[in-house]
């Protein structure tokens, strides 16, 4: 009789302990990363380049459809042909297109 009322008493702390567990919220596990990579694409939207103090290595990360070939020869024609005297001066440069300076028209500046 003992061991009757034992092991119910043990079934019941089992049930009890499963059903807590299972009934217990899920902890949502939050990320701080995703709101710092926005807020660091935010930045660099907002800023502009300026072409002529630009190098080669920042035209090519700020600037869409511009590689490392590209960037060089913006850097190259500039120390060629001297400053920048407007945006739109960006097509004498090889490779640089109408449709590739229409992109990225709003994050130049010449100073």
């Amino acid at each position: 009789m003992r061991t009757g009322y034992f092991y119910s008493l043990v079934f019941a702390l089992l049930t009890s302990a499963s059903i807590a567990v299972i009934a217990a919220p899920a902890v949502k596990s939050e990320t701080t990363a995703a709101p710092q990579v926005l807020d660091v694409s935010a930045k660099s939207q907002s800023a502009k380049v300026d072409l002529n103090g630009a190098d080669a290595a920042t035209l090519q990360r700020e600037l869409t459809g511009i590689g490392k070939t590209k960037a060089e020869a913006i850097v190259a024609y500039r120390e060629s042909n001297g400053a920048f005297s407007s945006v739109e001066e960006l097509l004498e440069v090889k490779g640089i297109g109408k449709a590739l300076l229409d992109r990225n028209r709003d994050k130049l500046e010449v100073n």
